[in-house]
Parts: C-alpha cells; sequence; structure tokens
C-alpha cells in the first residue's frame, strides 16, 4: 500500500499567517508541491473573505491554475468548504476533492462554526450528500480528534460517533485532525486500529500538529495502524486560527524524507520539496518547522 501524501500548506498553512500572499506566489508554490510528486494538493478554502482574507482568492487560484495547464497529471486539487455557499463555489471550480469537518470538541465547534457538534456533523452530512450527488469525491474529517485545546482530552467515543455517522452515510474517506497537536502515537495507533478494525474498506488519513514535537511520531503510529493518506504542510506552516492551541504541522519535506527512507516513497523529489520549504520559510522569516530543511541549510557550502 503506497502512501498518499495531501499538501495542505496553501490552505492551512496560509490561514495562519497575517500576510495575504499574491495570487501568482500561491500559484508558483503549489505547482512546484504538485511537481514535486505529492498526490494531492489543497488550494484553498471557501470561506467567507472577511474571516479568513488569506484564503478570499481560492477561485481566482481555481481558475489560474486552471489556465497555466501547470499541474503534473494526476494531482488533484482539494479544497475545504464549511457550507452550502462554499460547496457552489466549490462546483463552480470543479474541485478535485472536497474536505468537510466536524469537530469532536462542543468548544472548538461553536467557536469555530457557532454550532455544536451534532448540528454540525447533520449540515456537513447534507452538504457532503450535496456535493457526492453532483460527481465531486468527498473527504470527512474529524477534526479535534485527539483532543482539544480548550477542554483538553477529548473521549474516544465522541470521536467514534462521528466516524459512525460518516460511515452510516456511506462515506468511505474519512481523515482525524489533531487540531490542537496534543496526540500520542499510543493513542493514534490504537484509535486508527480500531477503525480499521470495524472499516477495513475505508480510506482514513491523519492530519497532526507539531505542537509538542510528536507530528512525525503520529504519523509512523498512523502508518503501522495502516493509515494510508498523510497530510501536512511545506515547511511545517499551519495552525487552525479558532483554537487556543495553535501550532504548524508537520513539515511535509519531514513526512516525504521519513516515508523515503522507509522506501515507501522513491518517488519524491526530495530536493525540490526542500527548496520550496526554504522559499516558503525565508518569505516568512521562519527558522525552525522543518528538520530536513535545517539539515540542508548547514550542510550547503559556505559563498
Amino acid at each position: 500500500m503506497t502512501p498518499l501524501l495531501h499538501e495542505v500548506g496553501p490552505r492551512d498553512g496560509l490561514q495562519a499567517e497575517r500576510e495575504v500572499l499574491p495570487l501568482e506566489r500561491k500559484a508558483l508554490w503549489i505547482e512546484a508541491a504538485a511537481a514535486a510528486g505529492l498526490d494531492l494538493v489543497q488550494v484553498g478554502s471557501f470561506v467567507h473573505p472577511q474571516k479568513v482574507p488569506q484564503l478570499a482568492d481560492t477561485d481566482r487560484l481555481f481558475s489560474l491554475l486552471a489556465e497555466r495547464g501547470r499541474i503534473r497529471p494526476g494531482v488533484v486539487l482539494s479544497a475545504l468548504a464549511l457550507n452550502e455557499k462554499g460547496l457552489e463555489r466549490a462546483l463552480a471550480c470543479k474541485v478535485g476533492l472536497l474536505c468537510l469537518g466536524v469537530s469532536a470538541s462542543e468548544t472548538h465547534s461553536r467557536r469555530n462554526t457557532g454550532m455544536s457538534t451534532g448540528e454540525a456533523a447533520g449540515r456537513i452530512l447534507a452538504i457532503a450528500a450535496d456535493a457526492r450527488r453532483e460527481g465531486v469525491e468527498v473527504q470527512l474529517s474529524v477534526q479535534s480528534a485527539f483532543g482539544c485545546g480548550y477542554e483538553g482530552e477529548v473521549p474516544e467515543e465522541r470521536v467514534l460517533a462521528l466516524v459512525e455517522r460518516y460511515l452510516g452515510e456511506g462515506h468511505r474517506r474519512i481523515s482525524l485532525a489533531d487540531t490542537a497537536g496534543l496526540a500520542t502515537p499510543d493513542r493514534v495507533e490504537r484509535l486508527f486500529s480500531t477503525l480499521r478494525e470495524q472499516a477495513p474498506d475505508v480510506e482514513f488519513a491523519c492530519h497532526f500538529h507539531d505542537h509538542v514535537g510528536l507530528g512525525l511520531v503520529n504519523c509512523y503510529a498512523a502508518l503501522k495502524a495502516g493509515v494510508r493518506c498523510f497530510e501536512s504542510a511545506f515547511a511545517g506552516l499551519g495552525g487552525c486560527p479558532f483554537t487556543r492551541l495553535a501550532a504548524g504541522n508537520v513539515a511535509t519535506e519531514d513526512l516525504s524524507n521519513l516515508l523515503a527512507r522507509l522506501g515507501l516513497r522513491a518517488d519524491l523529489d526530495l530536493r525540490g520539496l526542500t527548496e520550496l520549504a526554504a522559499e516558503v520559510a525565508a518569505h516568512f522569516g521562519r527558522q525552525g518547522g522543518s528538520l530536513v530543511r535545517l539539515a540542508a541549510a548547514k550542510a550547503a557550502p559556505v559563498p
């Protein structure tokens, strides 16, 4: 089973930055990520421009990428939506994979959507059904699946109940997101193993934030439990703006290096990914966030 890599830097990464990045630079970074061998790239999210101004140009970005035609064949362009209006915009942009999510934390759910977990789940499932009727592939996620920045521990029963609702509606692409970066490898392996036993035909994905340096270890634990799709961000950017403990994502270049060294993704252009991460980090003035990038910088010859 070949692991799939889902680059979420253009969405989850950029939404955490104060700067509104120029459209052309976004397009270049997305094209570079696709060219390096990544399987999916999350272009942006269809949310209200005043709520997340960094992603207000997602529609224009999809159009620009289609016009330029530089995305490597086979790469899926994904996007996030939160409501019915977001779905309309996603359909107009011919999104390859629509990502929708519900938080297992009541506090996080209300801060993020203004709704309880149950209310949000009902709305998201209705939107997902509409998307599938239009022929759009859907991935549903459980946010705060391993803990909440406000509530702390999130009972696994809540996570399992949400996944059960997804399965009951026929969904077979499901992601667990560690929104607050509180996951530990033992819990990751246990929870995913339980889900894999209950639904062996489902393609599970994982999304880890590196709050205390366990992100890459958690990815390995998920891999051991049979998870196939891994979400990460170039240069380790990211962090949910609606949670109390915001931390960057697992760095794509670090995750790619791990999978390559395990002999699972020899096709990836690690140099290209590291160069992209270095460009992204330099643009935002970041020093940390990626072990591979820092190692490459130390090894570079002095001019």
